[in-house]
Order: C-alpha cells, then sequence, then structure tokens
C-alpha cells in the first residue's frame, strides 16, 4: 500500500510501469524513464522530501510484488531498481536548479544591496526573504586574504559554519563579494563581527577585516560597507599591521583627504626639499614615519630601523636642515606630522603630485 503521507499523483503510472515490465522482464524504456524523472522534478517543486518519495514507491513495489513468483518478484526488484533512480534523478536535478535559482536571487540581491540599486521598499521586502530586516541599523564587516574568498570554497564554509553554530539564527547575511567576504548584521549584535573576525583572520592566512560603523536603513548597509572597503584600502596606503581595523578610529583620514590638492600642496612644500638628500627622499620620509609611531622616541625609532642612535640623530637633523621643521619641535612636529601622513595617502614619492 502507498504511503499516504505522499499525494497520490506523484506514484501515478508508476504500479502499471512495474508490471508492464514484470510482464516480459524487460528494462524500463526510454519514456517511461522520462516519465519518473519528470515526477521526480514535481514532487521536489512540491516541497516532497527524497526519502518519504523512496518509501512510498518502495511500498507500492511490495503490493506490486505480492503473490509473484520468484523470478517475477526478481524482475520486479530490477525494475523497482531503475524506476527509483530516474526518479531520484529527477528529483535531484530539480533540487540543483532550485538551488542555483536561489544563489542567483541571492547573488543579485547582494549586489543591488551593497552597491544601493533598486527601488528601497522592494529591496526592504527582498532582504527579509535572506534574513535582513533593513528598517534596523546594520553593520558591514569585511575581510580579505591573500587568496580570494570565494562562494562555496572550503575556506568560506568553515567561517560560515562556525559563525552560524554560534550565532545560530541572529539575522546574518555572509556573502562573498570582489574576493572578500562580507558579514552583515544587526547593529547591537557586535559580538557577531568580532566573533566573524577572529575566524577570518585565524582561518585565512594574510587576513584582515575592516568593520564599519552602524547605520540605519538600507543606505546605511551600503554607507558601512564602503566604509569597511575604505578602511581595508587605508591600511593597505598607510601600512596598518593590525589584523582588525575599525572604521570608526579612521575617521582621521577621511578629513585630512578631503581637499586632495591642499593635502597635495602640503606635501610638496614641506616634504619635497627631501628629494635634494642624497638616495633620495624615501629614507628620510620612512625615518619620520618611524620616528612619529613610536611617539617621537629616537632610541626606539632607531632600534626599529635597525639604526644607531647617532645616525638616527644626525637623519633627524638632516631633515631640520632641508625642511626648516625640527621633528623635535612640538610647533613643527604636528605640520610633519601632517605632510607625512599626507604622502602616505597620496602615494608619495612614488606617486608625482
Amino acid at each position: 500500500m502507498a504511503d499516504r503521507s505522499i499525494p497520490e499523483d506523484h506514484l501515478t503510472g508508476y504500479a502499471e510501469i512495474l508490471m508492464a515490465a514484470c510482464a516480459t522482464g524487460r528494462r524500463l524504456s526510454r519514456d517511461e524513464l522520462e516519465a519518473l524523472r519528470s515526477q521526480g522534478e514535481r514532487a521536489a517543486e512540491a516541497g516532497m522530501g527524497l526519502r518519504a518519495l523512496v518509501r512510498a514507491h518502495l511500498s507500492a513495489a511490495r503490493s506490486v510484488g505480492t503473490g509473484l513468483t520468484p523470478a517475477a518478484a526478481e524482475h520486479v526488484l530490477a525494475a523497482v531498481e531503475q524506476a527509483v533512480d530516474a526518479f531520484a534523478e529527477g528529483h535531484e536535478r530539480a533540487q540543483r536548479l532550485a538551488v542555483r535559482q536561489e544563489e542567483a536571487a541571492r547573488r543579485e540581491f547582494i549586489d543591488d544591496l551593497l552597491y544601493g540599486r533598486s527601488d528601497l521598499g522592494r529591496l526592504a521586502e527582498r532582504a527579509e526573504r535572506f534574513g535582513l530586516l533593513l528598517s534596523h541599523a546594520h553593520t558591514v564587516a569585511a575581510a580579505q586574504g591573500t587568496e580570494p574568498f570565494d562562494d562555496g570554497s572550503p575556506l568560506t564554509r568553515r567561517i560560515e559554519s562556525s559563525l552560524f553554530a554560534r550565532f545560530g539564527d541572529r539575522r546574518i547575511l555572509l556573502t562573498t563579494k570582489d574576493d572578500r567576504l562580507i558579514c552583515i548584521a544587526p547593529a547591537d549584535e557586535s559580538d557577531v563581527l568580532t566573533f566573524f573576525a577572529k575566524q577570518a583572520y585565524a582561518a585565512a592566512e594574510g587576513c584582515r577585516v575592516a568593520i564599519g560603523r552602524a547605520h540605519a536603513g538600507a543606505g546605511g548597509v551600503v554607507h558601512s560597507y564602503e566604509e569597511a572597503l575604505n578602511a581595508l584600502d587605508l591600511a593597505h596606503r598607510m601600512g596598518f599591521d593590525g589584523p582588525v581595523l575599525h572604521a570608526a578610529d579612521l575617521l582621521v583620514y577621511p578629513v585630512l583627504t578631503r581637499d586632495r590638492q591642499a593635502m597635495a600642496d602640503l606635501v610638496r612644500s614641506v616634504l619635497g626639499p627631501l628629494k635634494q638628500a642624497r638616495g633620495g627622499p624615501q629614507p628620510l620620509l620612512d625615518t619620520l614615519t618611524v620616528y612619529f609611531d613610536t611617539g617621537c622616541v629616537a632610541a626606539e625609532a632607531a632600534r626599529q630601523l635597525t639604526l644607531s642612535v647617532r645616525a638616527m640623530t644626525y637623519r633627524l637633523d638632516r631633515i631640520r636642515r632641508l625642511t626648516g621643521a625640527d621633528p623635535g619641535d612640538p610647533v613643527h612636529r604636528y605640520t610633519l606630522q601632517t605632510a607625512v601622513i599626507g604622502a602616505r595617502l597620496l602615494d608619495w614619492p612614488a606617486q608625482e603630485l
């Protein structure tokens, strides 16, 4: 008797196919196999589970095989094997198609969301399907490693499994975009992004994670995402070596570069004279960078540059004579340090200003 939990239309013609094959001991025909595959596809589209469907087919086959001779029963078993295999093939084919369609819809949504495309009302409706409530504030983190992050790669799946095993369904969206791994989480779930950053850094060689600030609405997701990307770019240009960056800690840099022409003028005016130094400006620029990074402690800067303190003092004096600004003077120090930051942001002297 067929499984009553399975609608009869998913078994239509199945018993007849078995009996016809059993009568002559033949294999199932091409048309019969294709009909079973089509039934499998329709069952998958109706949301029927494969295990329950297989049980229903075996139950129906048991009814057909009742009272048959051993030879005829053997024919039934062979026909059932072919039939169930064809049905399962159709079911799996429909499932793969559904997965591809879901992935395509998800990718389209991600592109529209992170690039600020599409009608906001429609975008908000689609967001709920993927676990986001765009009326709330969200924060975006972006992970970038030496190797690209791909959808479905073992690395991406490992991080995703760790994240969802820890937090379950907290309206988290994990995706890849432009070889980066992106995590979008509600603004009040900061522990999610902290954990995401640790997992990404531990799993991917040379990985760095940037976390944007919290912003509300669909446009807020875009804003936070752009902040995270800008932080990654800034870290590359400035040579930051920390594995986790917070856009909130780097707000001074966009301010400094808002007027690019003014910053370029400052770099040329203050640091341009370093070009007169033997060996070019780069060694002295590196000296200033490390000197300021160490809090203007000459001995520590010398150690990091593998120089003697005497050589370090000579370099600082050389900078003072060329630029007219003394790195040890509090008034001059701010101008010099701002110019050094500007040089790193504008990639001077590699790029002519």
